[in-house]
């Protein structure tokens, strides 16, 4: 019970600063904070060396210049060392024929893992979980998605949330469930009741009327 106790972590929460760090990575030290005025993904990886973990990085890498055409920093972590991490970058690099851009955090005193909640003591008490968090350029912490080990995570995924986040930010639209880019947005809802647009008011300015709370525009 003391061990478990010990590993309680705080989660970080939605829409407040991110926990910012200073840690030792593949490319050097780095801290969150240097990154303040572009995107950034975070995410942890059980171990290096693991055949889910080797597809994941492999596919990170290879969509690495999507990241970059959002102006997005990725960031890789686990516990495992960096002699670690870069014996199996060249691994990862060999097999996938691609170069890994990105630093890979040695959270070998777990405070970056702690700070973000990547440590479950139900899953292990010495590996991070599969976890990713996409951190805003204003240092704000969007969006956070955990996946099972037996699970790899689906990149185009990741920078769909991306992309539906900036397009929120710039238009104030959100997007409906497996938009993509391009697709119809949703245009909130009004709530005051005086004010509320039915099918002909919202025809009229070129939306797509479905209920009062849900009209799409292209």
């Amino acid at each position: 019970m003391a061990e478990t106790e010990e590993l309680k972590v705080s989660l970080p929460l939605l829409n407040e600063p991110a926990p910012d760090f200073e840690a030792v990575s593949t490319q050097g030290p780095i801290k969150l904070s240097d990154f303040r005025g572009k995107y950034v993904v975070l995410f942890s990886h059980p171990s290096d060396f693991t055949p889910v973990c080797t597809t994941e990085f492999g596919s990170f890498a290879t969509a690495t210049e999507e990241f970059e055409k959002r102006d997005v920093q990725l960031i890789g972590l686990s516990v495992d060392s960096v002699p670690s991490h870069l014996a199996w970058i060249r691994d990862i690099e060999k097999i996938f024929d691609t170069k890994v851009k990105f630093p890979v955090i040695a959270d070998l005193d777990t405070k970056v893992s702690r700070a973000y909640g990547m440590l479950h003591p139900g899953y292990s008490a010495t590996a991070t979980v599969r976890s990713v968090f996409i951190i805003d350029d204003k240092g704000i912490l969007r969006a956070m998605i955990y996946y099972p080990a037996s699970a790899g995570r689906s990149i185009p995924e990741i920078l769909r949330v991306i992309d539906s986040l900036k397009t929120t930010d710039e238009s104030g639209y959100t997007t409906p469930a497996d938009w993509k880019p391009g697709e119809p947005v949703i245009v909130p809802p009004s709530l005051n009741a005086e004010t509320v647009e039915g099918e002909e008011e919202s025809t009229a300015k070129g939306l797509d009327y479905k209920a009062w709370y849900l009209r799409y525009k292209k």
